[in-house]
């Protein structure tokens, strides 16, 4: 462990205690999340982001040592390992140069070399290999190698140049070094291929295509692959003779003098450009390719966490649209709470046409119901849809309305999840009261859908899916357990992602909630089937109880710092049922007495607890996403005819890749934020509100482009 604790504080920059302590605590099954909040001490306050990679590092370290004496094991087994050998592999930091190393002892399947040894040929193989000086001619050096098996001197040594191709084409040191040179100047090119048709020329750019390796950005690479894997394109790499032959004759170089010399280079000629070049293109693309996976699985986790983290609109009565033309658009009101009040379904578009009497269903709603709020999903007929919202409101002054991904909401509707839901309702409407929901708490609701299918990202059914997968549920765990879950009120959606708990047991708080009513401490989950207090020690702090027992239980100090807390109120003559100015009054006045240092000595906890339990007692179970700005809330629509170059409007993040933002601004057509117009370090994040500037608009092309103005 010490060794990984090690290098891992080299690569992240931190102290080797730091690691070592992290690395301890994710062997004890210690989450992510608990270690992160509830352990700072111990980790010298290595934030959620900084255990995640050493998390990550650690298992590839670990992966590697395990490939390591898999290596060694095979070529023990076979009486090839060397001292010298033995030691190369012992030092090999990364999986390329392990497999380089035990390339030349790999079992292969029945090569040319393969068969050339077993005829006998190997001997002469090393002649070539050697470059001896001799007296001797071609057939003479050739005559003890024939054989039944080898009947000619050109059978022989053909055989002997096969042998010695793999041997020059396996040398790890040759490998490595027409790799490296291929990932720095060898060229991708791309031609349009013949066998498969490119009605709508998807992939043009690349028809005539050549790039420098390094070079390629992420969202090629990955163009370039789904365009080959479709059969529109033809995908090769170039790199230069002098490159790879300069590589070889540092180690292979024919002697002159030595009638073997020309025997050499043709076995080299051979070898490079049916074994090497091949294999350091494979080799090439697959970096290239795991490269441009890892990129935009970041990407698609940093827009993740943005839209989990949008903040809830609270206290609403919602009614939600669900979009459509031919079946019409599906409407349902819900409570604050996410109770369906109401379901029906109008035709206000094509073919049936019936506005007037969609707008008297949404009229008779919004005022039986007092709505005062409309979420739109973006989908099919959404903007049609805006224009009978906006007259709705021309009606109803108070009530505004906001535009909803509906991302994952056809997903959510049939799953297993929502018929336990809403058991009696129709597929089709679950996906109304589901874009009603995520207006009231976007992560309660978004939750309930694989995070693969929530579309804000570039590319994600082109990457490895397990890796997707983890990714992002790592991000929808941070998430929820940063805001905290009320033990009370969650589905067992939520409460799978919080530390500790999973998908059974999730089940099981559920239904002991169900049976037994609300949970009233948290003390009390140690009543639920199958969690002990292993369980409870990782999740105890993520969950709240409002209104419970103990107040302590509604806040994010963990029930092992009851007692400090406790203390720290009775020392600052404070208690939770005052007022929160109060509160913080009387710990204000307790701190200008104390110092932090004596405070914690005397609590017997560490700084960063004593920080995280003053917080909390100041502002007990705050929610981070109310520091956020809430969503843009409209009460009339704009058209593309509307805008001009040089007009502000506020706009909500709707998706971040390579090339941009896209930007929703109230009309049809999302405008594009372009990577040049981002302020120097500043990336915008999916859900967060922005001003923005329009730069041009071309209605031909529904495009619009925008500048960055300022944050609102």
């Amino acid at each position: 462990m010490n060794d990984y604790a090690r290098r891992i504080a080299e690569e992240l920059d931190v102290r080797v205690s730091q690691t070592a302590a992290a690395i301890e605590l994710l062997d004890q099954d210690n989450t992510l999340p608990f270690i992160a909040r509830y352990r700072k001490e111990a980790t010298g306050g290595l934030d959620e982001e900084q255990l995640r990679q050493l998390s990550a590092r650690l298992d590839q370290l670990r992966a590697l040592d395990e490939r390591r004496q898999t290596i060694m094991a095979s070529i023990e087994e076979q009486g090839q390992m060397t001292p010298e050998l033995l030691q190369k592999l012992l030092a090999a930091e990364t999986r390329t140069e392990l497999e380089d190393l035990y390339q030349p002892y790999k079992p292969k399947r029945r090569t040319r070399a393969g068969i050339a040894r077993e005829k006998g040929l190997e001997g002469l193989a090393e002649l070539i290999l050697e470059q001896a000086r001799t007296e001797q001619s071609l057939q003479e050096l050739a005559a003890p190698f024939l054989s039944e098996e080898v009947s000619t001197v050109e059978e022989a040594w053909a055989g002997a140049r096969d042998i010695v191709a793999e041997v020059v084409s396996d040398h790890p040191e040759v490998r490595g070094g027409v790799r490296e040179r291929a990932l720095r100047w060898g060229l991708l090119g791309c031609q349009k291929s013949d066998k498969a048709e490119d009605p709508r020329e998807v992939y043009n750019l690349y028809y005539d295509f050549e790039h420098k390796v390094d070079r390629l950005r992420p969202h090629q690479v990955l163009a370039i692959n789904r365009g080959e894997s479709e059969g529109v394109l033809r995908v090769g790499l170039e790199l230069a003779e002098y490159d790879w032959k300069a590589v070889i004759d540092a180690h292979f170089r024919p002697q002159e003098g030595s009638p073997l010399a020309g025997q050499l280079a043709l076995a080299i000629e051979d070898g490079a450009q049916r074994l090497l070049l091949p294999a350091i293109e494979r080799d090439v693309r697959r970096l290239l390719t795991e490269q441009a996976m890892a990129h935009a699985i970041e990407v698609f986790a940093q827009n993740l966490r943005g839209l989990l983290s949008q903040p809830p609109l609270a206290g609403y009565k919602v009614l939600g649209i669900d979009p459509g033309y031919r079946t019409g658009c599906k409407v349902a009101v819900v409570s604050p709470t996410g109770k369906v009040l109401d379901t029906v379904t109008m035709y206000p578009h094509p073919p049936q046409r019936e506005w007037e009497r969609s707008l008297e269903i949404l009229a008779d709603l919004v005022r039986r119901h007092r709505v005062k709020l409309v979420a739109i999903g973006n989908g099919t007929a959404s903007r049609e849809t805006e224009q009978l919202v906006a007259e709705l409101i021309e009606r109803f002054k108070r009530v505004r309305y906001l535009l909803v991904s509906e991302a994952g909401a056809s997903v959510y509707s049939a799953s297993p999840l929502a018929r336990a839901e809403l058991p009696d309702m129709d597929v089709s409407m679950r996906g109304a009261v589901s874009i009603a929901r995520r207006v009231l708490d976007p992560l309660a609701e978004l939750v309930k859908i694989d995070p693969r299918s929530i579309g804000v990202g570039m590319y994600q059914h082109d990457v490895e899916q397990k890796q997707l997968q983890e990714a992002l549920g790592g991000v929808v765990e941070s998430v929820v357990n940063q805001v905290g879950v009320d033990l009370n009120t969650a589905s067992p959606a939520l409460l799978t992602y919080v530390s500790g708990i999973g998908p059974k047991l999730a089940k099981r708080i559920v239904a002991h909630r169900n049976r037994h009513g609300p949970f009233r401490r948290r003390q009390d989950l140690l009543e639920v089937s199958g969690l002990g207090p292993k369980t409870f020690e990782q999740a105890a702090g993520f969950l709240r109880i409002r209104e419970g027992e103990n107040p302590l239980d509604g806040s994010a100090i963990h029930p092992e710092s009851y007692s400090a807390a406790e203390a720290l109120l009775d020392l600052a003559d404070a208690a939770m049922d005052m007022a929160p100015e109060r509160r913080q009054a009387a710990l204000d006045r307790l701190r200008q007495v104390i110092s932090p240092q004596e405070l914690a000595a005397e609590l017997g906890v560490g700084l960063p607890t004593l920080q995280d339990i003053l917080e909390q007692l100041v502002r007990p179970g705050r929610d981070p996403r109310e520091d956020l700005p809430p969503p843009v809330l409209r009460s009339d629509v704009l058209s593309m005819d509307d805008l001009e170059p040089g007009l502000r409007l506020k706009g909500t993040v709707r998706n971040v890749v390579d090339f941009g933002a896209f930007v929703d601004i109230g009309v049809k057509q999302d405008g594009l934020l372009h990577r040049s117009q981002w302020p120097q370090g500043r990336r915008p994040e999916v859900g967060e509100v922005i001003e923005v500037e329009i730069l041009n608009v071309d209605p031909d092309r529904g495009r619009i482009g925008l500048g960055w103005a300022g944050l609102t």
